[in-house]
């Protein structure tokens, strides 16, 4: 059986890093984790073949190899996705498709010959299964959760490295808390699944063997789910591993805001070699919070926390939320201080939607508030329900932060302070990468010379380099950084 995987393409969004990746000459931020590892749940004899057409063009000649052509997207990818489906029909191509576009809108898909949804784990061998005895149906699915301890290795042979900036493992599934915009405890449940130390350890050194040096992401929705396995067994084994190999891989995740509660795990997870953390924040104001179920944000001080947890050596990356029904008229100045005093560089801002699914599309639908599906984007100035708020005002508040946010002074003001208060705690081991010393020289042309940002960005340069030169690389990545948000936020309007 010849296999043809196809990752969809991403839209030009804030995270998908399209103008930062020019500077270090990379297609894309991540490979396909879950089609890598689908492919290590297909028969072994089968000849297996990914096009992720982020990093390459998906041609004529790729479709009509395959038996069957494996389709993987999530919701974001749709436009891409059915422009795949579509060249496939024309070729006759038999398509089987699965992840979390699909899981969340079958109905969208039934001109597909076989939909394998929900978690692989589960879904995939009953498919193959009837495959073999060649009564293969055209609808799987489970109720299930999946036993993440048997899920094998990603076939890292399938992509080319060098396409990427960083790799990505995972490490759980799921999140303890229930925030009704999230569509996460839907697809995935409330309940953390974690594989064990042995798996972990396991992919870190798959990764290794392949000669991959340098950054790798956890996908976790929630790294910090059952913070008693990550400080018992998870941390101290990468630690020990990192230890052993001289520090290969930093690394960064996702995180709850809780993780600012916890010193020993923050100093763990350090130790182990993270670097950075997303924290959901979503918004300054606590009725709006309330409303959203984040629970694990109220009768808190977020910037305390976040001050706490960048203390600790962990950039705080930030994600935020306008569009609540109890966001008040002053919530778009409030969030732009917000974001400015708590020094968080990497700021994403979005409107609030709800995905398929999730507790706020049902209350939504209850009060006949619903227009459409939610596209997975939501910094491209759509909303897919009635807001309370005039549309107009939402629309234009919001715009009003982005212009703010991303602009040169208020961003490089915001690099500033956070490096300037910024101590990593542990020493990182340098890897020569080609790719960066461009990158550096291409940042010095295209935004020291030609920039809108060239005053701010040389006053940056030469500060950091003099005043803060262990932070110095950072310093230029948030430069790149800021280049692709003002570009992508731009492009909306």
């Amino acid at each position: 059986m010849k296999i043809l995987m196809v990752y969809p393409m991403y839209p030009d969004t804030f995270w998908s890093f399209k103008h930062a990746l020019k500077f270090v000459s990379k297609k894309a931020s991540f490979p396909p984790l879950g089609l890598l590892t689908v492919a290590s749940m297909l028969p072994k004899e089968w000849n297996k073949k990914l096009v992720d057409m982020n990093a390459s063009n998906l041609t004529d000649k790729d479709i009509l190899w395959a038996d069957y052509v494996f389709i993987s997207a999530m919701s974001i990818q749709s436009e891409s996705a059915n422009q795949v489906i579509e060249k496939c029909k024309k070729l006759n191509a038999k398509i089987v498709a699965g992840g979390p576009l699909f899981t969340s809108h079958p109905e969208g898909y039934l001109n597909i010959d076989h939909l394998v949804l929900n978690e692989a784990e589960i879904t995939l061998p009953q498919f193959l299964n009837d495959l073999s005895e060649g009564k293969a149906k055209q609808l799987y699915t489970s109720e299930d959760w999946a036993d993440i301890t048997t899920t094998p290795l990603p076939v890292w042979d399938l992509v080319s490295m060098n396409n990427y900036t960083s790799m990505n493992v995972q490490y759980s599934r799921g999140c303890p808390f229930d925030c009704d915009f999230c569509d996460i405890t839907v697809l995935y449940g409330r309940k953390p699944r974690t594989k064990t130390k042995d798996q972990v350890i396991g992919e870190l050194d798959a990764l290794y063997f392949t000669g991959w040096r340098g950054p790798v992401f956890f996908v976790d929705d929630n790294f910090i789910g059952n913070k008693v396995k990550l400080k018992k067994e998870i941390l101290p084994a990468i630690v020990e591993w990192n230890e052993k190999r001289k520090h290969p891989f930093y690394f960064n995740t996702e995180v709850s805001i809780n993780l600012a509660d916890d010193d020993m795990l923050m100093q763990l997870m350090v130790k182990a070699g993270f670097e950075a953390v997303f924290v959901g924040i979503e918004t300054p104001n606590e009725e709006s919070l309330v409303e959203c179920n984040k629970t694990q944000n109220r009768n808190r001080d977020l910037i305390t926390s976040v001050k706490k947890i960048q203390y600790a050596g962990l950039e705080v990356q930030g994600g935020f939320i306008v569009g609540f029904d109890n966001d008040p008229p002053t919530i778009f100045d409030k969030l732009t201080n917000f974001i400015q005093e708590s020094g968080i560089v990497t700021a994403m801002v979005g409107l609030l939607n709800a995905p398929q699914g999730t507790k706020l599309q049902k209350r939504l639908l209850n009060e006949g508030r619903m227009l459409t599906h939610f596209t997975g984007n939501n910094t491209d100035f759509s909303i897919n329900f009635i807001p309370r708020m005039n549309s107009g005002e939402l629309l234009d508040g919001y715009k009003k932060i982005l212009n703010t946010i991303y602009s040169p002074k208020y961003y490089y003001e915001r690099v500033m302070r956070f490096i300037k208060d910024f101590e990593p705690k542990q020493k990182k081991v340098f890897h020569l990468n080609p790719n960066y010393i461009v990158a550096l020289f291409k940042s010095m042309f295209k935004l020291g010379v030609i920039g809108e940002e060239r005053i701010y960005y040389w006053k940056l340069f030469f500060w950091s380099l003099f005043r803060k030169p262990q932070l110095f690389s950072l310093a230029i990545q948030f430069t790149i950084y800021g280049s692709h948000f003002r570009k992508v936020s731009n492009s909306f309007y």
